[in-house]
């Protein structure tokens, strides 16, 4: 069954990109219309999930691998400003949402959680003290402390110091005004807005093929896999924000730009505590370093989770290996996305991540024992009775042709738009999430650059330093940031 009066915005996705997108479409045109395709039978059921990722409002405030060290052992920050940058824009945006009321106030998806980065052994405490030193002199990373007194540690941490060894050398970082965030709390207010504004989200339904007709629009053609029946909307813009099955839509609607990309799955587990006498005893996030060869979403964290108003402990994740593309997906993903336009990067970077896969191989042969023993490098008194397995999302990273290698393996997001506007879509992992907002503001003004000068009063509305970098004005940094957080409801 085909319509016949074509939508305005088609979004593909009840994730949080799709979400963010659509409300941000909203505001600027109230009068479009909005049509949501979710394929499962809820929304933020993938990689929006709370458990199916960390919640780490990613603000490179603890994460290392976005400050590499040079050869001469000085320390880049160049990506951790940008990942915080962007970071502030999403504060900005929602902390506008709640505002204006969009948003709940007690919504609970946003909580004050500090961020850490604990290491261990003489050359990580002196990689993470040039790093502190470095970053402090930025105003976004001012508020940033540095200890290797176990002591002060144990005040931040306690259980990264109870039963450690007292010679041991340990080095923390602490940003009181980190936070947690649960990205399918917010994901499902979003969508709740937007439908109640007049979209229309239909779920247990797959998009499954994208068609350009010559008058310009697409032809978006679905099936309800509850009913199995089929039907055909047309529409002018379209949104792909599947996650993993991103790249097989991109591939069905046959943009040119879509050529050459591939993807590379990576699942992962967590380890949950929910005891309230354990949970209560760690309230923080804390990174640690990445093994060789492994992916950044692979970094040893231990974390404080808030879902619903209630606390757990996550550590990990550890990587495990499916050739899905999504949670949910199917195991037919990898193969079918093979062309031959992005063949030669694939092998290229099979070629080229040799480390890669042995850590994966590694990580597949661990027991439940050794993926203990890995929680015990942060939580040395840890009580396997006290934790469980737990499944994490599956995401899908980014292979991209390369002139020189042929391919290269991309740990960030991508986006991918048709030369004309009327589709985009988004690939790749972390940090997505914490970042939607300036991933969206992109997608708008590659795919509405002629818009963008009567969208600006409403887009600095919304984000009232859109358009400039925070950081250049260091008094600008705490105003914001006051402000955000009052709204927010978060420690100042």
């Amino acid at each position: 069954m085909a319509t016949d009066e074509p939508v305005d915005v088609v979004l593909i996705g009840g994730g949080i990109m799709s979400a963010t997108l659509g409300t941000m479409l909203h505001r600027l045109e109230p009068d479009w219309s909005i049509r949501i395709f979710e394929r499962l039978g809820d929304v933020a059921q993938e990689s929006s999930h709370p458990f199916n990722n960390a919640g780490t409002g990613h603000a490179a405030l603890c994460e290392l691998n976005y400050t590499p060290e040079r050869p001469d052992g000085s320390i880049d920050i160049t990506s951790a400003v940008k990942v915080n940058e962007q970071f502030q824009l999403s504060r900005e945006f929602w902390a506008g949402l709640v505002d204006a009321e969009v948003v709940p106030k007690r919504t609970g998806f946003i909580n004050s959680t500090p961020h850490m980065t604990f290491v261990r052994g003489e050359k990580n405490v002196d990689y993470l003290r040039r790093r502190y030193e470095t970053l402090r002199q930025h105003p976004l990373f001012s508020a940033m402390e540095f200890s290797e007194d176990p002591a002060v540690i144990y005040s931040w941490a306690p259980l990264l110091v109870l039963g450690r060894e007292r010679d041991e050398p340990i080095a923390a970082t602490r940003t009181v005004t980190g936070t947690d965030v649960d990205f399918g709390a917010l994901t499902h207010t979003l969508m709740d807005g937007l439908t109640q504004a007049g979209a229309e989200l239909v779920l247990n339904t797959e998009v499954t093929s994208l068609k350009r007709g010559k008058d310009g629009l697409w032809s978006v053609r679905t099936q309800h896999l509850v009913g199995r029946t089929s039907s055909t909307v047309r529409a002018r813009f379209v949104f792909v924000g599947a996650g993993g099955w991103a790249l097989k839509l991109l591939q069905k609607a046959g943009i040119p730009e879509a050529r050459g990309f591939g993807l590379f799955p990576i699942g992962g587990q967590w380890l949950r505590a929910d005891d309230p006498e354990v949970v209560q005893q760690h309230q923080a996030k804390v990174y640690g370093k990445a093994s060789v060869g492994s992916p950044p979403m692979s970094v040893p964290h231990l974390d404080t989770r808030i879902v619903d108003g209630k606390a757990s402990l996550l550590f990990g994740p550890y990587a495990t290996f499916s050739p899905r593309f999504l949670k949910k997906g199917s195991l037919l993903d990898l193969p079918l996305s093979v062309r031959p336009h992005n063949l030669i990067p694939m092998l290229a970077v099979a070629k080229d991540n040799f480390p890669l896969l042995k850590y994966l191989i590694n990580e597949l042969r661990k027991t439940r024992k050794a993926k203990f023993a890995s929680l015990q490098e942060f939580f040395p008194e840890a009580d396997p009775a006290d934790w469980r397995l737990l499944g994490a999302g599956q995401r899908a990273q980014v292979i991209k042709k390369d002139a020189k290698k042929g391919g290269v393996l991309q740990f960030g997001t991508e986006v991918v738009s048709g030369a004309d506007g009327t589709i985009a879509g988004l690939l790749g992992a972390s940090p997505g999430a914490s970042t939607a907002t300036a991933i969206m503001l992109d997608i708008l003004q590659r795919c509405f650059p002629g818009r963008m000068a009567t969208w600006r009063r409403g887009l600095t509305h919304m984000i009232p330093t859109y358009g400039s970098m925070l950081s250049d004005d260091p008094r600008a940094v705490q105003r914001i940031h006051r402000a955000t957080s009052e709204s927010l409801g978060l420690t100042a």
